[in-house]
């Protein structure tokens, strides 16, 4: 891919409009990461786009399986249940990435939980952060003493193979925030906010959990995501409100993740169902539900 048909825009603000939030290194970042034998086929970094998961999708019967597309803003970003995903201009790391398993589709319901679990682990280890997931596919930290939400994955199927885009809040200050209950590593307490070592950890630990699983033809629990998964999910053992496609809403505590990746509410008539889509809202015992949505 030559710099002329890169998909994305070049023609954002000012890479050095903002000194303390520097733009990432293009070139040191290809180098560290897109290597012979490597899962990673190329990377590039666009100042500016819609969405670098819609990118990708148009250009999926063209681009190889480990193409990489890291925004520093995107202007349309999207996360489930098409909310819109804001942040200001290199505030954060917002990419997509091609994938093209070779396991069984049925299976690749685990890739949105398997790369919740590779940035979970990466970001805490990196940042000195706390983290926790929420459900299928938030990124949860603490501010303050509350649970707030400071990245969220998004998976889309295109031209045989999936693009998976993540967005992490990594500078977002307190008056920048979309949502009142939104959060960032910045303000949960980050040791170290610079994008790129947080971006290249990102980009490694996806690999080598995406790498046990298409060894283990996509069984979570033999190559370990799904213990992984549910070791650090925040949902589990909560009360939750599960809102389904179609208006249905369910309660009950969340006991448990299926071989499928389906949350297991276990309802007060004592039935225990798999919710497989939906919005789950934590909530408290004696107060109003925790946590909330980044639109």
């Amino acid at each position: 891919m030559t710099p002329t048909d890169r998909p994305g825009r070049r023609n954002g603000p000012a890479p050095w409009s903002d000194l303390s939030r520097p733009p990432l290194h293009e070139s040191a970042l290809r180098r560290a990461l897109v290597r012979p034998g490597g899962m990673w086929t190329s990377l590039d970094v666009v100042q500016e786009t819609g969405s670098t998961n819609a990118d990708l999708a148009a250009r999926a019967t063209e681009l190889p399986g480990g193409t990489v597309l890291v925004a520093e803003e995107q202007l349309a970003g999207r996360g489930r249940l098409d909310r819109r995903w804001s942040a200001p201009a290199r505030s954060g790391i917002f990419f997509s990435v091609l994938l093209r398993p070779t396991a069984p589709v049925e299976r690749w319901g685990w890739l949105p939980l398997l790369t919740g679990v590779a940035v979970a682990s990466a970001v805490s280890r990196i940042a000195g952060v706390d983290t926790g997931l929420k459900w299928p596919n938030d990124l949860m930290v603490t501010v303050g003493d509350e649970e707030r939400k400071a990245g969220g994955i998004l998976a889309e199927m295109a031209d045989g193979g999936i693009v998976i885009g993540v967005g992490v809040n990594v500078s977002l200050r307190a008056d920048e925030l979309p949502v009142p209950a939104a959060g960032s590593l910045g303000l949960a307490g980050a040791a170290v906010a610079d994008r790129d070592p947080l971006l290249r950890a990102v980009l490694r630990s996806l690999e080598e959990w995406y790498g046990r699983w298409q060894e283990a033809d996509g069984d979570a629990v033999a190559c370990g995501v799904q213990a992984a998964y549910a070791a650090g999910c925040v949902t589990l053992g909560r009360a939750v409100r599960a809102e389904l496609p179609g208006g249905e809403a369910l309660t009950g505590e969340a006991v448990a993740l299926d071989g499928d990746g389906r949350l297991v509410l276990a309802t007060g008539d004592g039935v225990q169902r798999p919710v497989g889509a939906g919005d789950i809202v934590h909530l408290r015992p004696d107060g109003p539900p925790e946590g909330s949505r980044q639109e």
